[in-house]
């Protein structure tokens, strides 16, 4: 069996953090949870010019999107407990943003519709997020953006691995 042989020096990984000089204001996950939470800050503010709070904009994205139409895969994606998201719908169901509808084959199961005005509300979202997106990016050339998405994604590739090693939950 032939011997192992070591990746060159700069092949090697590279452990960026060392516990006993843990500065987390390095933390790449610090900075990435500070830039959402700015991101997240300025959407808020925009979306309130459509009469959107942060909460409500996601489930009307999701139903315009076709991603979720039952409360259920509402709460899973957005990571809410059913109570929650029953609240929200009820919100967004008062101010005539959504419908629900009793499911024809089988009447445990409530289906979500947008109305009209949970449409028209709904149609401004991409650009918000858009505009947003865009001018956190402001200086970044297409091979910049292009790049910080594959190192993110390689990153969501890590935790995933981790995650689906350990096991469910």
């Amino acid at each position: 069996m032939p011997a192992r042989r070591s990746a060159p020096p700069e092949q090697r990984p590279f452990p960026p953090y060392d516990g006993a000089r843990y500065d987390v204001s390095r933390s790449v996950g610090y900075q990435i949870f500070n830039l959402m939470t700015l991101m997240r800050r300025e959407i808020e503010s925009r979306m309130a010019a459509l009469d959107l709070t942060d909460a409500q904009w996601r489930p009307l994205w999701m139903l315009a999107s076709g991603r979720a139409d039952s409360a259920n895969e509402m709460a899973r994606l957005l990571e809410m407990d059913a109570g929650a998201m029953t609240r929200l719908l009820d919100r967004l169901e008062a101010k005539g943003l959504i419908e629900r509808l009793r499911s024809a084959t089988d009447r445990r199961v409530v289906h979500l519709r947008l109305t009209a005005a949970g449409q028209a509300a709904a149609a401004g979202v991409p650009h918000v997020l858009a505009a947003v997106n865009n001018e956190y990016l402001e200086g970044f050339s297409e091979a910049d953006w292009t790049q910080l998405r594959t190192l993110i994604e390689r990153m969501a590739a890590n935790g995933a691995a981790l995650q689906a090693a350990r096991g469910p939950a």
